[in-house]
């Protein structure tokens, strides 16, 4: 997995602390920009079916040039592919648009409470893992009663869940519950869309570590032991939000981001969405 640092889930596998994700990357500019982010040296990817561009990361899979067992590919069965058998199928297409015949981990997109079938969909998972097709599953969005549901089936715990975690947004119930379930919080918009980053208290602690506040904000993340998948179609920024492991913030400076919580959920809530 290269320089990146990784995190062991519950069944041994392991992902890179940090990956690529290219949520809301359009499908024309997609295979170029993960291009530029494993020329970087990212080797985690993460995608979904809905975002409409995993055939965009498979061909830029195939043509870095990279060896498939040095890369994490990570995708999402979504709300209308929820089921057993619609669950499978959609795991099938999936995987013939990214041009692999295995995931590194593959994850319910959202609980959907109202549909009643995410429990279906987590056996569909358990079946292709057992199945060998898939290292590793998971969930997105999941709340605490959501996950619990999950676990309480009495077979596979979800290795990881997907949250919108941000400093503005930290979902302390839903990592509490994870740490208590073993399951890995993994933060989508981990930037909180770049809506942080303007906040005085990132911008001081940027300036004293001479860092960039993308660079602060996601060394937050990777200090208190969460996955983070930042996007950028940028060069220089991709590269840059790499670039986090070789520097510290001290407890006081954890602690000044810790406090910018303000219930500032950027997507939507998983109780509503369906």
């Amino acid at each position: 997995m290269g320089d990146t640092p990784v995190i062991t889930l519950n069944n041994g596998v392991t992902i890179p602390q940090i990956g690529f994700g290219v949520f809301q990357i359009p499908e024309a500019q997609t295979a170029a920009a993960v291009t530029t982010a494993l020329e970087a040296g990212y080797r985690s990817i993460d995608t979904a079916a809905i975002y409409h561009n995993e055939s965009g990361v498979g061909e830029a899979l195939k043509s870095a040039g990279v060896p498939r067992d040095d890369l994490f590919i990570t995708t999402k069965v979504w709300n209308t592919d929820q089921g057993y058998d619609e669950t499978l199928r959609a795991f099938d297409a999936s995987t013939a648009r990214l041009g692999v015949d295995r995931l590194d981990l593959y994850l319910i997109h959202w609980p959907t409470p109202k549909r009643g079938k995410y429990l279906d969909t987590w056996r569909a998972l358990e079946k292709l893992l057992a199945d060998g097709r898939v290292r590793a599953i998971g969930v997105s969005n999941f709340l605490p009663e959501h996950l619990r549901a999950v676990a309480d089936l009495g077979g596979t715990v979800p290795a990881v869940n997907q949250i919108e975690v941000h400093p503005a947004l930290q979902q302390r119930d839903a990592q509490a519950a994870n740490a208590e379930l073993g399951v890995i919080t993994e933060a989508w918009s981990p930037l909180a869309q770049a809506g942080v980053l303007g906040d005085p208290a990132v911008l001081a602690i940027a300036t004293d570590h001479d860092r960039t506040p993308a660079q602060v904000v996601l060394r937050w993340h990777v200090q208190q032991g969460r996955i983070v998948i930042p996007k950028s179609v940028t060069p220089s920024r991709i590269a840059e939000n790499l670039r986090i492991f070789d520097f510290e913030l001290s407890a006081d400076e954890l602690a000044a981001i810790d406090a910018l919580e303000s219930d500032g959920r950027t997507g939507p809530h998983p109780d509503h969405f369906n």
